[in-house]
């Protein structure tokens, strides 16, 4: 398989879908496409939270020495914030492919339009096409900053 086209550096490959003329727009090739990169992902990232459990209950000392239980302490409280963006990164894998099985994946959930293959390679989970997206990030930073 190629090297990963994606932003998503937990997705590590897969292989771009290929668009033919005239081909409707989330045909059931589209979907299964999407259908495959977000279990893929979803498998990935749960592998992941495996080898945390893993690396959690076999480097779990109590060391006599405060520096080193700080230093552990630190390193397990960075996997576990990792792990919980992972959390919420599962849930819009989840998310998306409901959406795919209800037949709403791939279109803007503000405006209704289609969000695009490309963009949705780039980012399995977007719910927003481009404009509603930075519109949002706009209002964002407006509002929170």
């Amino acid at each position: 398989m190629p090297e990963n086209a994606t932003n998503n550096p937990e997705l590590k490959s897969f292989v771009p879908y290929d668009i033919k003329d005239g081909e409707e727009y989330m045909n059931d090739g589209q979907l299964e496409h999407f259908r495959q990169i977000l279990l893929k992902w979803k498998q990935e990232l749960m592998e992941e939270v495996d080898r945390t459990v893993q690396h959690l209950q076999e480097d779990a000392n109590n060391f006599a020495d405060p520096a080193d239980r700080a230093t552990q302490e630190e390193e397990f409280s960075l996997e576990l914030r990792t792990r919980d963006r992972e959390r919420k990164l599962i849930k819009k894998i989840n998310e998306a492919l409901n959406d795919i099985d209800e037949g709403d994946y791939g279109y803007c959930e503000s405006c209704g339009i289609e969000i695009g293959i490309r963009r949705l390679e780039a980012r399995p989970t977007a719910t927003l096409c481009v404009d509603c997206k930075t519109l949002a990030e706009i209002k964002e930073r407006q509002i929170g900053g």
